[in-house]
């Protein structure tokens, strides 16, 4: 029988060799650049915002399986979502991954990002997993500068 490990393992690996929403959004209504220096991953997060809803999530950058598998999924997660539910959903994915879960019966179900829950173990990797939430944060609020994980 598999275990929930290998499932996850496999998830992650899934989303890493075929990445969903990995190209340049034509038009996005705000997008950001973040690096992570310690493992060289770099991303472009684009967003379509269309009355408060994530309509588009689309990313591109090279990165590793972590980084990359989180992006793809980042993305999955968020399209369709309003504004505050994927702002709520990042924080509630950063909570686990920090060690400071935001444990709220109306918050945002995580989902196929809890194949992330065992990175929080191996702190350089926290940085992977977070660098596109982080980007995707700063292009929805905005933001000019490129996001770094130092």
């Amino acid at each position: 029988m598999i275990d929930l490990y290998d499932l996850y393992q496999e998830l992650i690996l899934d989303h890493n060799r075929r990445p969903r929403n990995r190209r340049k959004l034509e038009d996005p209504s705000c997008q950001a650049e973040g690096y992570n220096p310690l493992c060289g991953d770099r991303v472009t997060v684009y967003l379509k915002i269309e009355d408060s809803v994530v309509t588009e999530a689309t990313f591109d950058g090279s990165g590793c399986a972590i980084s990359t598998a989180s992006a793809s999924l980042m993305t999955e997660s968020v399209k369709g979502k309003s504004l505050e539910d994927a702002k709520a959903l990042f924080r509630k994915f950063h909570g686990m991954l920090t060690g400071q879960s935001i444990e709220t019966a109306d918050g945002p179900d995580l989902g196929k990002l809890e194949v992330f829950s065992g990175v929080c173990r191996f702190p350089a990797r926290v940085k992977c997993a977070t660098l596109a939430w982080h980007t995707a944060n700063a292009a929805w609020e905005k933001r000019e500068t490129v996001v770094s994980t130092e």
